[in-house]
């Protein structure tokens, strides 16, 4: 059964995300995924490699002069579920928006996150995350290079995996 205190570190888990990557610190966000499988849309593109994740955003996000991405993600509608002894998962939505130099605020990504966590000697950790974007809008501030964008119009849940 999930406590409110593993509740508290899971949804500390899944806002720490947020954080890391609105301040670009990548390699802080890779160690978030160190014990962790990491897919974007069906592509697994990490296998607990925080070096990987790191390298993955260095890749496609754009750093500003500020040296932050200029961006703020927004996770809400977080639901935590028991998994099984030690285990949990979590469906949030996530909306990303962004202000930079000639680029008014304006939301520029929306979707939802899948995750599973573990609970170990020191704590809960991601065990997996699942990236759903599939809604889009003007990217060319955010991405330093283009991404394959999907047509999925249905949000991803843990009963069509």
């Amino acid at each position: 059964m999930i406590g409110a205190e593993d509740h508290r570190e899971i949804e500390r888990l899944v806002h720490l995300y947020c954080y890391c990557l609105d301040d670009g610190r990548f390699d802080d966000l890779g160690r978030l995924f160190a014990d962790a499988d990491l897919y974007v849309g069906d592509a697994l593109v990490a296998r607990r490699d925080p070096v990987a994740v790191a390298a993955l955003w260095r890749r496609y996000v754009r750093i500003h002069a500020n040296g932050t991405p200029r961006t703020h993600h927004l996770s809400t509608n977080l639901v935590v579920e028991d998994d099984g002894p030690g285990r949990a998962r979590a469906h949030s939505y996530i909306l990303v928006v962004q202000h930079a130099a000639s680029f008014p605020l304006q939301p520029i990504i929306a979707g939802d996150y899948l995750d599973r966590f573990t609970k170990t000697d020191a704590g809960w950790r991601f065990a997996e995350r699942r990236i759903g974007n599939d809604l889009f809008g003007d990217l060319s501030a955010h991405l330093l290079e283009p991404m394959e964008i999907g047509d999925s119009d249905r949000l991803q849940s843990w009963e069509r995996l």
